[in-house]
């Protein structure tokens, strides 16, 4: 069976960034599984797959706009060191939730100053080119219930 929209995909994958520097692996673990066309996973990868099959191996580029999106400047800013009362140690790196109009939204501190804290927004993602090398395990068709929930269901998926 091919890969399409509303198939069930379990796959191995290994992403790297423009460098060649590896950010996330499935491999020595259980495979990722996946409802094609659902949002499970990054619309780039998803539409490269498209009438792959089992066995296939594939190396996918996916550029931001089909990856985690552009960097927007807007997203990155300064808050008064003042709003992290109870945090003794604050360094570059580190992730916080931070309360927007949109709601929940985790943000990265990007610089730290004696005065305030510069915090982005942005995906740790966005602004990148990403470089998956896919190995596709198995491919079914979708059930009832599963596109009903728009994820997968048993083995590898949500619901145990």
């Amino acid at each position: 069976m091919q890969i399409a929209l509303n198939t069930v995909v379990s796959m191995h994958y290994t992403l790297v960034d423009e460098e060649g520097t590896e950010l996330d692996s499935s491999i020595g673990q259980e495979p990722l599984v996946f409802l094609s066309g659902a949002q499970n996973i990054i619309e780039g990868l998803d539409k490269a797959l498209q009438g792959k099959q089992a066995g296939d191996k594939e190396s996918v580029s996916v550029t931001p706009e089909e990856a985690y999106g552009p960097v927007y400047p807007e997203m990155v800013q300064e808050v008064p060191r003042d709003n992290f009362q109870g945090v003794d140690v604050i360094e570059i790196g580190m992730q916080f939730m931070a309360q927007t109009p949109g709601g929940e939204q985790p943000v990265t501190v990007i610089a730290v100053g004696d005065e305030g804290v510069t915090l982005d927004g942005n995906h740790p993602l966005a602004g990148k080119t990403l470089k998956f090398d896919v190995e596709i395990i198995d491919v079914r068709a979708a059930t009832e219930e599963e596109l009903e929930h728009g994820h997968v269901h048993g083995e590898g998926g949500h619901h145990h």
